[in-house]
């Protein structure tokens, strides 16, 4: 059975940072297909960044900002998130697919089968 556990949500100023971590049990972590995904209120949740095996790519509206990143030796993904705006509020999950092969959407969220409970992110200007 696959879980996915997250941490590091919080609530900060406009311009701070926090970083994310998602335990993985049941996954393993190393030359996978994970992603990180937000969901504003009333908007669609969406991709952040994405690892898939080796290749990080990160949307548009928090590139150079975010970076996602691994620590196999815990199985852990993570998402170092610095100068933080009030738009990335949200809440974040980490996601991972089980099938990595292929061609396939990697920032839509329909494409992974495992999700973490979220986090929540607040940031204030």
């Amino acid at each position: 059975q696959v879980q996915l556990v997250e941490s590091g949500g919080g609530s900060v100023q406009a311009g701070g940072s926090l970083r994310h971590a998602c335990v993985a049990s049941g996954y393993i972590v190393r030359n996978s297909c994970m992603g990180w995904f937000r969901q504003a209120p009333g908007k669609e949740r969406e991709g952040v960044a994405v690892s898939i095996y080796s290749t990080r790519k990160s949307a548009d509206s928090v590139k150079g900002r975010f970076t996602i990143s691994q620590d196999n030796a815990k199985n852990t993904l993570h998402l170092q998130m610095n100068s933080l705006k009030p738009e990335d509020t949200g809440m974040y999950y980490c996601a991972a697919r089980q099938e990595c092969g292929g061609r396939w959407a990697w920032f839509r969220q329909t494409e992974y089968n495992y999700w973490g409970q979220g986090t929540q992110v607040t940031v204030s200007s």
